[in-house]
């Protein structure tokens, strides 16, 4: 197989005959008991299921828990893929599926409002920035943690579908015929939750967000030593800012079903967020489904 197959990242929202041939190429391979195409197979998407996760969960380590999880499903449930839809359409699927019903993560909220979240923004205060001297990385860096990081939150103020559906729709450009197919729904209901969805949370930015409307006193900069203060934001842990990273913008597909004005101000906010590496869930996934009781359990 030529070795471009093994490319990692493979874009799972764009219609390419090509991806989807070499998909099937490591799917067959897999099914006869290649293990290293079953490896590239995961290592293919684990960086998009990875970055789907995060979104979803917030918590970089229950967002790697969750992928590895979705990657050990696309092991035990390979058999059953009869070809009738893209493979990643059919991944895609199960993943939906998994981050929709997966326990509540450690920061994820049993129930936040927006107005709930409008009123902890207002009671943070407005600090200065910690000295360059008294913290262990770039001032930077933690005023791009305290963007990223509240922005992020903002997402985890819907219920679980309408957040995946923004995030499908809005953040990394699946089309509503794609992300409807993904969800169970049709393309009419994926369009109408992503069109109030993209409301609720365009009119919160505008009326709070300094990034969307200049007129908004709220800057990321005035906020970040208050989110330290709460524990917010950590300089010896980041959790979202890294250096030199790709942003989504760079491997997302830009959706051309957008509203006019300021929506897209607000995906572009979400769109310039970094797109995460995870660690290296194919081998994770290697061991686990190497080890006897692995194979026990499922007949590997």
């Amino acid at each position: 197989m030529a070795n471009d197959a093994l490319r990692e990242d493979v874009n799972p929202f764009v219609e390419d005959d090509h991806e989807d041939q070499q998909d099937r190429e490591l799917v067959a391979q897999a099914r006869a008991g290649s293990s290293p195409a079953l490896e590239a197979l995961c290592r293919r998407h684990q960086g998009f299921l990875y970055n789907l996760s995060v979104r979803m969960l917030y918590c970089p380590q229950d967002a790697e828990d969750a992928t590895q999880e979705i990657l050990i499903k696309l092991v035990t449930k390979l058999s059953t893929f009869e070809g009738r839809s893209r493979f990643r359409t059919w991944l895609y699927r199960i993943a939906a599926n998994h981050l929709l019903n997966i326990k509540r993560g450690r920061m994820e909220p049993a129930a936040m409002s927006l107005a709930d979240y409008g009123r902890a923004l207002d009671e943070t205060p407005e600090l200065d920035l910690p000295d360059a001297k008294e913290v262990p990385v770039d001032v930077r860096l933690l005023v791009d943690e305290a963007r990223i990081g509240c922005t992020m939150a903002m997402l985890l103020c819907f219920d679980r579908e309408q957040r995946l559906v923004y995030i499908l729709g809005e953040i990394l450009g699946a089309t509503s015929d794609l992300a409807a197919e993904l969800l169970e729904l049709t393309s009419a209901a994926f369009r109408q939750k992503l069109s109030r969805a993209r409301t609720d949370l365009h009119s919160f930015m505008n009326e709070k967000c300094g990034l969307v409307n200049k007129a908004n006193p709220c800057r990321c900069e005035k906020k970040t030593r208050g989110f330290m203060r709460a524990g917010y934001v950590d300089p010896n842990n980041l959790l979202f800012a890294r250096e030199r990273v790709r942003q989504v913008r760079e491997v997302a597909v830009r959706n051309s079903e957008t509203l006019e004005g300021h929506a897209d101000l607000c995906s572009d906010v979400y769109r310039e967020h970094p797109f995460l590496e995870s660690s290296d869930l194919a081998a994770r996934v290697r061991a686990v489904v190497t080890s006897p009781e692995f194979r026990a359990a499922f007949e590997v």
